[in-house]
């Protein structure tokens, strides 16, 4: 047993042309907890309300439509922030959003939502894709804040409470199926079944 571990700590200190395999990993260790912190500080950084509206087109058109609405000015004082609503909260599925996000930067860069003209022409479309994606994750970024167990049917508008204790109960709709247009102004909806 003895000569084993004597065997792999002269492994270790071997060198390898001018450094030890031990220095060589202990040197990739480093530079992996560096790389990862690096990795996990821009994820977040980009998660900041700063981040999103640092552009003029989220800034002028999505971020001053949500001033009007509950999620941003409530009695209790809890307000949602961009990522709240567009980036889910668990890593792996953060991660996947965040690489899906990657065809925003290519439209910020090449100017496809620009001016409110542009961003308006272009509304139909992105909303209906932020649609699909929230009904694909059954409204997991709603859901992060709005759980099913913790809702009181009694204080909801009785037609809210049929729907969240039948359909939503159910599986069979998720929150963005009847909450469209709850933090931003609807595109035309003509031929969209409520």
């Amino acid at each position: 047993m003895m000569k084993r571990l004597k065997l792999y700590w002269n492994l270790l200190r071997k060198p390898s042309v001018h450094y030890s395999i031990g220095f060589l990993t202990l040197s990739g260790f480093i530079a992996g907890i560096i790389f990862w912190g690096g990795f996990n500080t821009a994820l977040e950084v980009t998660n900041t309300e700063q981040f999103c509206i640092g552009c003029h087109e989220m800034q002028s058109n999505p971020y001053e439509e949500l001033k009007n609405t509950v999620h941003y000015t409530n009695r209790s004082g809890v307000r949602a922030e961009c990522s709240d609503c567009h980036v889910p909260h668990g890593w792996t599925h953060k991660v996947a959003r965040k690489m899906e996000a990657s065809k925003e930067v290519w439209g910020w860069v090449f100017g496809s939502i620009n001016t409110p003209e542009k961003f308006e022409a272009k509304r139909r479309e992105l909303a209906e894709r932020e649609w699909a994606r929230l009904k694909a994750n059954d409204s997991l970024e709603c859901r992060n804040c709005h759980e099913f167990d913790s809702m009181d049917f009694t204080m909801q508008d009785p037609r809210a409470a049929q729907a969240h204790s039948t359909a939503l109960a159910n599986s069979e709709q998720t929150c963005i199926d009847c909450h469209k247009g709850i933090a931003h102004k609807l595109p035309d909806m003509s031929g969209v079944h409520r």
